[in-house]
C-alpha cells in the first residue's frame, strides 16, 4: 500500500510542465501531493536527495515512505490521487501502454527543445534535434 503525500519534483521553469502542475494543484483537493521544484533557486538536492541533472531527465516522485517511482509511473499516481483514475487505468492497456511509454521518453528527452529552452539542452537527443535545425 502506497503511503500519501506523494512529493512531485518537476521543472517549474518549463511551461508544459508548470502547466501541468498548476493543474494538479487545483485538484488535488485531498492533499495528496506535494510539490517540489528543483528549478527554483531554494532547491536543496542534499536535503532532497537527487540531483537536478537527474530530476531534469525523467520526472521523480517520492512516496511518504521514501520509495520512488520515475517516468509514467509517477503520472499514473498523480492522477489517481486527484480522482483522474482513469486515465493511468487507461495508460495500462496492453495496447495503450507502449504508446504513453514512448511518448513519454520522447518528451522528457527533448522538453527543453519542445519549450524554447533549447539553449539548456545537454542530452544528445536535445544536441541533435538542435543541429538538424540548423542544418541546410
Amino acid at each position: 500500500m502506497t503511503q500519501y503525500p506523494l512529493t512531485l519534483f518537476f521543472d517549474g521553469a518549463c511551461p508544459i510542465c508548470a502547466r501541468e502542475i498548476a493543474l494538479m494543484k487545483r485538484l488535488d483537493r485531498r492533499r495528496q501531493l506535494d510539490f517540489c521544484d528543483f528549478s527554483a533557486q531554494e532547491y536543496d538536492v542534499a536535503s532532497r536527495g537527487f540531483s537536478t541533472e537527474d530530476l531534469a531527465t525523467v520526472i521523480h516522485a517520492r512516496w511518504a515512505d521514501g520509495n520512488v517511482i520515475t517516468g509514467v509511473e509517477v503520472f499514473r499516481a498523480m492522477w489517481e490521487a486527484v480522482g483522474l483514475g482513469f486515465l493511468a487505468t487507461l495508460s495500462r492497456l496492453s495496447f495503450v501502454e507502449p504508446l504513453v511509454l514512448n511518448a513519454y521518453a520522447w518528451f522528457a528527452r527533448n522538453r527543453l527543445w519542445l519549450t524554447g529552452r533549447s539553449h539548456a539542452c545537454t542530452g544528445d537527443i536535445c544536441r541533435s534535434a538542435l543541429s538538424s535545425r540548423h542544418s541546410p
